[in-house]
């Protein structure tokens, strides 16, 4: 009696990991599955909704309009305050790799030129602008995820379906060790997967004492924007460069 109920626990045991590895190997997939949409994808533009933790101070939600083409072309203005106005334009290889910028309202008149990795070019940001786009999200985010299953060290969580900007999602979350020193980003990451596009829309990132220290959304995403030359040309009538 005692050894086949030892016998079972072992089972169960068995069973358990094997739907843990499973659950794991099917996020590491759906994150290859996103990465191959948006290589595919020539161009896509959104309205990106950015929070950031700077030096300690978790900022205001930032709601801007994004038009994304790849290689790497990025355009975006601020919709709503803080900085309601603000226009941001960065084509890699164009205007010496660097920032067209200028403010909203008054300070619109002037445009500023700025090396992304300066003070100037990342100030206010976690992130210089090269690291700008879902690609790159999407990417980093499966760099630790692959890394903590080969380590055996991290926890996958299926936290249900979520409506997240009118769309029905699947709520997941990864818990990485809680030690800075590992090699990984963050300590845990909530992400929220579209699950007709198959994108991660939504991302929230937690340090090593469990704070909110960036959130990325994306509403509207539009995968078939079929941008041109034009929507990063500094002299597009719609913008006030």
């Amino acid at each position: 009696m005692i050894r086949s109920a030892f016998l079972l626990l072992i089972l169960m045991s068995v069973i358990v990991t094997g739907v843990e590895s499973q659950e794991k190997i099917a996020l590491d997939k759906r994150l290859a599955e996103a990465e191959s949409i948006l290589e595919k994808a020539d161009s896509y533009t959104a309205i990106f909704h950015r929070q950031e933790r700077i030096r300690g101070k978790l900022n205001k939600e930032e709601t801007i309009f994004i038009k994304f083409k790849n290689p790497f072309k990025i355009y975006m203005k601020w919709i709503k305050e803080p900085f309601n106005g603000r226009e941001v334009l960065y084509n890699f290889g164009w205007n010496k790799n660097r920032i067209k910028f200028h403010e909203g309202g008054v300070m619109g008149m002037i445009n500023l030129n700025l090396d992304p990795f300066s003070s100037m070019g990342m100030n206010g940001n976690r992130h210089p602008i090269t690291h700008s786009g879902l690609q790159y999200l999407v990417k980093s985010i499966e760099k630790d995820l692959r890394m903590g299953i080969n380590a055996a060290e991290s926890e996958i969580r299926e936290n249900g379906e979520e409506l997240i900007y009118g769309r029905q999602t699947k709520q997941i979350e990864v818990i990485f060790p809680n030690d800075q020193f590992k090699g990984y980003y963050c300590y845990r990451i909530v992400m929220n997967l579209d699950i007709e596009n198959k994108l991660p829309i939504k991302v929230r990132v937690f340090d090593w004492d469990d704070k909110l220290i960036e959130c990325y959304g994306y509403e509207n995403l539009n995968l078939n924007a079929q941008l041109t030359d034009k929507d990063f040309d500094p002299k597009n009538p719609e913008y006030e460069f």
